[in-house]
């Protein structure tokens, strides 16, 4: 019989530990890892531009913009400084309500603003957010191919009813990002959680955004080659695809690899694209205050051009009623 004494117990453990211990050490401590695994196995984190300390630049074109494109719309209803005589007055006065609309949109969307938030009013906003800008975009669009008709003032009935018909196109075309808003973490973001609503709202921004102006100025250059029919009206006003094309642009890249059709196999990659989708929000969110200083160039230089091909009567006769109208 084997005497088990408590120090037969101690040596007998400590042993088996340290067997274990160089066992461990012998399997494991000369492992050779692979950082670069890990490295690529770990979440990629990327720098949000447009997040709380933003506030200050949404508040700021949101008031920049409202006054800007009311004083605009208040010069375009009451004709002051000869702007009665701007070719396709009531699509201007229509461009800066859209803006005004944008411009109360801004700020609700802020990130820095989230106790305001609530389902309906997230959904409200984005469909104010994206329904005036598509309405814009229809707008010029719509004036660009009316363009010598509308100076000659030829359709005023028709281009009332035309540009309503804008305006509710523009509200079915924003209805998917509404129904895609929802609240996550108090911020008023976008959910996507049926895939079809995604397609719908990309498709919308790249026809609207890149497809539109493309084909304005192609079917320009076209006819000017081909010498036929009066050439769209691409203005100063085109001016403001340049801040809503890139949105276009990197909201398809962005669905793509959301929706794993275009792999980003690394990490910068990805950090660049998010980068890139936040600076083309900013550039899209500052047409709000772009929109009513293009409509002041472009109403500046339309009069410079039309008063003096003016009679000089009619041109005396306008001069008085614009003094009346300033009493």
């Amino acid at each position: 019989m084997v005497d088990s004494s408590p120090t037969d117990e101690n040596f007998s453990n400590i042993a088996v530990g340290d067997d274990f211990s160089d066992e461990w050490n012998n399997s494991y401590g000369e492992a050779d890892y692979d950082y670069t695994e890990l490295e690529a196995a770990a979440p990629c984190h990327s720098y949000n531009l447009l997040d709380e300390s933003s506030l200050p630049f949404y508040g700021l074109t949101s008031v920049l913009g409202i006054l800007a494109s009311g004083a605009v719309l208040f010069a375009l209803l009451r004709p002051l400084f000869h702007w009665q005589l701007c070719p396709g007055r009531p699509i201007l006065a229509q461009l800066a309500v859209g803006s005004i609309l944008f411009s109360i949109a801004v700020p609700i969307l802020a990130p820095g603003l989230s106790s305001v938030h609530n389902t309906h009013l997230c959904q409200v906003t984005h469909l104010v957010w994206y329904s005036s800008a598509f309405a814009q975009a229809l707008l010029i669009g719509c004036r660009a191919c009316l363009g010598p008709k509308l100076g000659a003032g030829q359709v005023p009935g028709l281009t009332l009813w035309l540009t309503l018909g804008l305006w509710v196109v523009a509200v079915l075309l924003g209805l998917p990002i509404t129904l895609a808003s929802d609240i996550s973490s108090g911020l008023g973001t976008l959910t996507f959680r049926w895939g079809i609503l995604q397609f719908m709202h990309t498709a919308a921004c790249f026809a609207i955004f890149v497809l539109l102006p493309l084909g304005l100025f192609g079917a320009k250059g076209l006819k000017k080659v081909l010498g036929r029919g009066s050439c769209p009206w691409v203005d100063i006003l085109c001016v403001w695809f340049i801040f809503w094309w890139p949105h276009g642009v990197l909201r398809v890249l962005d669905s793509l690899v959301r929706s794993n059709f275009l792999i980003l196999s690394s990490c910068p990659a990805q950090q660049a694209l998010d980068l890139l989708v936040h600076l083309a929000e900013a550039l899209a969110i500052l047409h709000c205050v772009a929109t009513p200083l293009l409509l002041a160039l472009f109403c500046h230089q339309a009069t410079r051009t039309c008063l003096p091909s003016l009679p000089l009567p009619a041109r005396q006769s306008f001069h008085l009623d614009t003094l009346g109208s300033k009493s």
